[in-house]
């Protein structure tokens, strides 16, 4: 093994006012990544462009040295959750989401506040799935608030979703309703919208008033009544090949875009959301992916030159405004998998990359263009460090755009 890349979903971040004006990572106590940073060099990364705001897609494809128009997010979810799609077939990523009503439009949270179980959103797909629509389609629930929504045959991606908080530029979650829209004047693109719209619409009445939701009401939760859909696809993604890599992914994105770069996928089931605490669930997940990284690197370590690991729990608590919640999560794994790396990688001299593939500052709630701080291990001059934006804005790797990451670190020969 040559080297191995971890990758902290929405890394980077801004001055907390909880954190004495530092950021989760700056405040964090990390002397493992520290020891890293002091054996090495940082840098800072736009992982699109500079004044891009990314998705975590766009992210992904565009760090591993892909063009954006070569993948869509719903593509690569829907693969991602084991579906099996043919060309012309039209892939959403999708949100459970609680809305006041139809007309009135108000979102109430994107995500059902985090308190939806895995039995729930299983049982709401089910009754989604019995919609009588003109066409075929697949809705299938994966992580938490999470779904897919696949439309089977030939149709247009041309197409936007109803979630405006991902349009380009903006820099806060959405809080009305929309509908999709025909990206052009193509007939097919009108009527992949028209269609699409008329299950979202189907979907309210199927959800507003169904037991679940009615249960959820009782107890004075929010009803997941209502879906959020982007990253409209219908190719089968165009990307570089890592045949030589192995992939540590358990969100449906990500393995998803593991499978079609080529990576041999190792991924492992994620813990079910049984009760009402989304972050100890989210922690159980964290705890369950370091462990399982641990275990697999021993396990494959002559077996690939790289390895891509991707750890997703971090961005949430960006999205929350839980700037506390975000820097546990890093001195968590500072204190698991990057313990286990400082004892690991020098004997066995391999090079340890650490980055995030957006930034996902706790007081916006939501992506911004800010880069992401990066370190790259290499055994080199020791100098004492402490791994934070700051400190990687000084860093000699200086900045550089997501393209030329893979390059820059040396993870491609």
């Amino acid at each position: 093994m040559k080297g191995i890349l971890v990758l902290i979903d929405g890394l980077g971040d801004l001055p907390c006012r909880q954190l004495n004006d530092k950021t989760p990572l700056e405040s964090a106590d990390t002397p493992n990544l520290d020891f890293l940073a002091a054996r090495g060099e940082m840098g800072m990364m736009y992982s699109v462009k500079p004044g891009f705001i990314p998705e975590s897609d766009e992210a992904i494809v565009a760090i591993f040295g892909n063009k954006q128009i070569d993948s869509t997010r719903g593509q690569l979810e829907a693969r991602g959750a084991d579906l099996k799609l043919a060309r012309g077939d039209l892939a959403f990523r999708a949100n459970f989401a609680s809305i006041d009503s139809l007309e009135k439009g108000n979102i109430l949270d994107r995500r059902v506040g985090r308190t939806l179980t895995t039995d729930e959103a299983e049982i709401l797909s089910k009754s989604l799935n019995k919609i009588n629509m003109p066409v075929e389609f697949i809705f299938k629930p994966t992580i938490q608030h999470r779904a897919v929504l696949v439309f089977k045959g030939g149709f247009s991606d041309n197409v936007s979703g109803n979630d405006s908080t991902y349009i380009q530029g903006m820099t806060l979650p959405a809080t009305k309703t929309g509908y999709c829209k025909a990206l052009d004047d193509d007939e097919n693109s009108q009527y992949s919208a028209n269609i699409t719209n008329e299950f979202i619409e189907k979907a309210f009445e199927v959800l507003n008033n169904h037991p679940i939701n009615q249960e959820r009401r009782k107890k004075g939760l929010l009803p997941a009544n209502y879906l959020l859909i982007r990253g409209a696809g219908i190719e089968v993604p165009k990307l570089k090949l890592y045949r030589k890599w192995a992939s540590f992914a358990y969100m449906p994105l990500e393995i998803g875009f593991s499978k079609l770069s080529g990576m041999s996928l190792y991924d492992f089931e994620y813990p079910k959301l049984k009760t009402l605490d989304a972050y100890k669930n989210l922690h159980d997940g964290l705890e369950k992916a370091c462990d399982f990284s641990i275990k697999m690197i021993k396990k494959l370590k002559d077996d690939f030159n790289y390895i891509y690991l991707h750890l997703k729990e971090t961005d949430l608590p960006g999205h929350d405004n839980k700037p506390i919640e975000k820097k546990i999560m890093i001195e968590y794994i500072d204190k698991t998998l990057f313990k286990f790396l400082r004892e690991f990688a020098p004997p066995n001299k391999i090079k340890v990359a650490v980055t995030g593939d957006h930034s996902t500052p706790c007081k916006l709630k939501g992506h911004s263009a800010d880069p992401v701080p990066v370190l790259l291990y290499d055994d080199s001059e020791l100098r004492e460090k402490h791994f934070s934006e700051s400190n990687a804005e000084k860093g000699k790797l200086g900045k550089f755009n997501g393209n030329d990451f893979i390059k820059k670190i040396g993870f491609d020969k």
